[in-house]
């Protein structure tokens, strides 16, 4: 009896650490998202221009790479993103659109959420709108006194 008990528990002990082994091999061969900027400036710009931001990422990891619904920081900035698997070495973009109808400062977030190791990846835009009058007067003004020297 004490052989069986003893059987059984070296059974058990090493199924253990081979699922554990495989779960570790699993965290090395994951996918892995990898962006080349998670900031995008956009400076100053001037009220209704483009209000898009490109962000590139490549999968650097050993497994497809599935990105879930992107989620921003408010309805006036919407991301688009690649819904196919995205191949181990094989880069795509996210395209970010901010709504520039509102003058003042640009600073918004988009969540990327995958299956990747780093499952969550935060980018972010930021800027200035500005008054297309008000920059027309101040380019004039600008003009105007530097004719007069």
């Amino acid at each position: 009896m004490k052989k069986i008990l003893i059987i059984i528990s070296l059974v058990i002990s090493s199924t253990l650490v081979i699922n554990a082994q495989e779960k570790e091999a699993d965290v090395t061969t994951a996918s892995q998202i990898e962006f080349d900027k998670l900031i995008y400036d956009y400076g100053t710009i001037i009220q209704g221009a483009n209000g898009e931001a490109i962000f590139t990422f490549t999968n650097t990891g050993k497994k497809p790479l599935i990105l879930s619904r992107p989620r921003s920081s408010c309805g006036c900035t919407v991301p688009t993103w690649p819904k196919e698997p995205i191949l181990p070495g094989k880069s795509e973009i996210i395209k970010v659109t901010y709504n520039t109808a509102r003058i003042g400062p640009i600073n918004k977030t988009v969540t990327i959420m995958s299956n990747a190791e780093n499952s969550t990846v935060v980018l972010r835009i930021k800027g200035k709108i500005v008054d297309k009058l008000a920059d027309e007067a101040a380019v004039k003004e600008a003009d105007s006194s530097s004719e007069n020297k």
